[in-house]
């Protein structure tokens, strides 16, 4: 699962910093989410250490009355840009000293490697399985290493157009395995009617609208 509305205000992108928790929003998505998956066998609740992500699963453990568990591969990407906005007139990729960090996007040379990504993301998802074997897993991450991981999982490229990622506010990326082997791939978003329009899957970008970062 991906966390829920992030508060804002600034478009910072907040990437693994601290101190960045859900918004009023968030919490209604988090909530929904949690009621979504209340009749759903779940006997583990996992996940990334940053805040948004742990308020995000909260509820969702206390609907089963688990204890919330913690795996740090399941954080966010690193940024290089991390603690900088991108909005029009900021200037952030105007500065030469930025631009070093834009030459290759197939690592991406701006942040954590995509295989490193995947590496840890395929460690996580195992772990899941492995404690709620037999049963169903909850592991509440970021968008970009969901869908890198996903990406590796259904075999395309991993180097992609960020606005084209289906992986909107708490929406749910689900691997379905037989024994070991993961065998199918499945998504949805039960909480699509709270997630403003220009941020579901595939939206286009609105001159002057909200911003999202750090997923």
């Amino acid at each position: 699962m991906r966390h829920g509305e992030v508060h804002n205000p600034e478009g910072v992108l907040y990437g693994r910093r601290s101190g960045y928790h859900l918004s009023e929003l968030g919490r209604q998505m988090a909530d929904r989410v949690a009621e979504h998956l209340a009749d759903r066998d779940v006997t583990h609740v996992v996940a990334s250490p940053l805040e948004r992500a742990q308020e995000t699963a909260t509820p969702i453990a206390k609907a089963h009355g688990l204890d919330l568990a913690t795996d740090e591969r399941l954080i966010e990407a690193a940024n290089v840009f991390e603690g900088k906005t991108f909005g029009v007139g900021d200037g952030a990729l105007r500065k030469p000293a930025n631009w070093r960090h834009l030459t290759n996007p197939f690592r991406p040379s701006w942040g954590e490697p995509y295989v490193e990504q995947v590496v840890r993301m395929m460690a996580a998802l195992d772990r899941a399985r492995d404690a709620a074997r037999g049963h169903e897993a909850v592991c509440v991450s970021h968008q970009l290493p969901i869908w890198i991981v996903r990406s590796f999982v259904e075999k395309r490229r991993l180097w992609h157009d960020p606005r084209k990622r289906q992986c909107t506010l708490a929406s749910l990326t689900t691997f379905t395995y037989r024994g070991d082997k993961i065998v199918s791939v499945g998504y949805s978003e039960p909480a699509r009617d709270l997630v403003p329009a220009h941020l579901l899957a595939g939206a286009k970008p609105v001159k002057g609208g909200a911003k999202a970062f750090g997923a």
